[in-house]
């Protein structure tokens, strides 16, 4: 039987966790939303990403960023069930993703437009897509896809050639 103190330390361990994950949670919602067929997958993976970061949080020794940490966990889950499922990311209501803030209906329609064109590209285009979009480094795509700084770099050239191209026909 647990005693007190591992009792306090679990719930202090789960309390940490809830933190970790309340300032992550818009990156799991953008991962999510950028392989979920639709709004019960996107809740589905959502769940699969916390169960693995759950998994993986006493063993996160904070080498990398959490927020790098945090993609790596995402996009591993979710490109996992793209494979097992074998489907495209659809059309998960922007309302249901923290993607966007919802206050200009212009952009969000922009936004829906881009996102249409990204789920066109595969799991690993779309990856370093999403991160870009997100303003992350080259240096931390390449460590957290498993890429060259210079792959990805290239691999961006291409991906906005390619969305380029897409949305002009």
């Amino acid at each position: 039987m647990p005693t007190a103190k591992d009792m306090t330390a679990q719930r202090a361990r789960q309390y940490e966790f809830e933190v970790f994950v309340r300032e992550h949670r818009r990156i799991i919602g953008k991962v999510c939303y950028f392989y979920a067929g639709d709004s019960d997958d996107f809740d589905d993976l959502y769940q699969e990403v916390l169960i693995n970061l759950w998994r993986g949080f006493d063993g996160f020794e904070g080498r990398a960023k959490a927020s790098s940490w945090v993609y790596r966990v995402g996009l591993n889950t979710c490109i996992s069930f793209y494979r097992r499922n074998r489907r495209r990311a659809g059309s998960v209501p922007l309302a249901d993703c923290a993607a966007t803030e919802g206050d200009d209906p212009e952009r969000d329609e922009r936004l829906r437009e881009l996102y249409a064109l990204i789920n066109r590209l595969d799991t690993l285009e779309k990856a370093v897509v999403m991160l870009w979009l997100d303003e992350v480094p080259y240096d931390e795509i390449a460590e957290i896809t498993g890429l060259t700084r210079n792959n990805v770099a290239s691999k961006l050239h291409r991906i906005k050639l390619k969305l380029r191209e897409q949305a002009t026909h």
